[in-house]
């Protein structure tokens, strides 16, 4: 079998009495996209840091495409493409200029490198964008160009930390696309997010953390199947109407949860007649988070 293009074994970052990442332990499978789902606050993008060795974990063990952090931190980042949370484009740069900027340092060999930047525009869908300066793209040219610079040397690995975190609607399909596209071509690509329907839509494993630590991993239907079940009853009413249906799930011991105008009970495949009307739809990954976490993430 392949080595895991991610190994984490019992790692631990503190911040003074904080405690980020607490005894997480991960494996990435090569050629899938890896989901880490949480909220904020559980650690993602502190692992993140760990993985690029710009922090460096108070304890555990840590590789990446087989070499150790943080001794050979500098290969692994030789070998992986980095797409950060926040934008840290130059703005006086075109996207030919910052991608031809990264090729060099990356060590594309020269001969390569003019293939290499038209290659990432294409990806990115920004050829007619090459020779726009970046304080002249909008907010989802920007994050697609973060995605270009990235896989600028063609990549074994990619990190995407909360890839299309402040993005509106529109412009995040135009990720998500571009991300599935990755995908398809078998890049390994390990995603932070807080967004469900993200998580859900491109991983093929799902991890959800918690705490600084992994509490469930699956794909995501194990995950749905296995902490929501196959059905859920939404029942609607007025607050005191939902009051008592809380009651009486808490009474029988259902596992139920707010889910915006209405009390979802969850696997109410296996309730019988005992419960309430209310509108029958499939479980899905919202409700597993829930049922695992007890938070509500958006």
């Amino acid at each position: 079998m392949s080595a895991p293009a991610i190994a984490i074994r019992g790692a631990i970052k503190r911040y003074g009495e904080i405690t980020a990442v607490n005894g997480l332990d991960l494996e990435v499978p090569p050629g899938v996209c890896f989901g880490l789902l949480g909220p904020n606050g559980a650690g993602k993008s502190t692992t993140m840091r760990m993985l690029t060795a710009q922090t460096l974990a108070d304890a555990g063990e840590i590789s990446v495409l087989s070499y150790r952090l943080p001794a050979e931190s500098k290969q692994a980042r030789m070998e992986m493409g980095v797409v950060p949370q926040l934008d840290n484009l130059d703005i006086e740069l075109t996207c030919r200029q910052i991608l031809s900027v990264f090729a060099r340092l990356y060590r594309v060999p020269r001969h390569e490198r003019h293939a290499a930047v038209a290659r990432a525009l294409e990806i990115a869908n920004l050829v007619p964008r090459a020779e726009t300066k970046v304080s002249d793209l909008s907010g989802g040219m920007r994050r697609r160009l973060l995605v270009a610079r990235g896989l600028i040397h063609r990549p074994r690995l990619v990190l995407l930390d909360e890839p299309t975190v402040g993005l509106d609607p529109q412009i995040r399909q135009e990720l998500w696309s571009l991300i599935d596209s990755l995908r398809s071509e078998g890049v390994t690509m390990l995603m932070s997010t807080h967004y469900i329907e993200e998580a859900e839509r491109l991983a093929d494993i799902v991890a959800v953390m918690s705490a600084g630590r992994v509490i469930a991993q699956g794909t995501p239907a194990e995950l749905v199947r296995e902490h929501a079940g196959e059905r859920v009853i939404e029942v609607y009413g007025t607050p005191e109407r939902l009051a008592q249906v809380a009651e009486l799930a808490a009474r029988n011991g259902w596992r139920s949860r707010r889910s915006g105008p209405a009390i979802a009970i969850m696997r109410a495949e296996e309730l019988g007649e005992e419960v309430p009307d209310g509108t029958s739809r499939p479980a899905n990954l919202e409700d597993a988070f829930v049922a695992l976490t007890g938070e509500e993430i958006e």
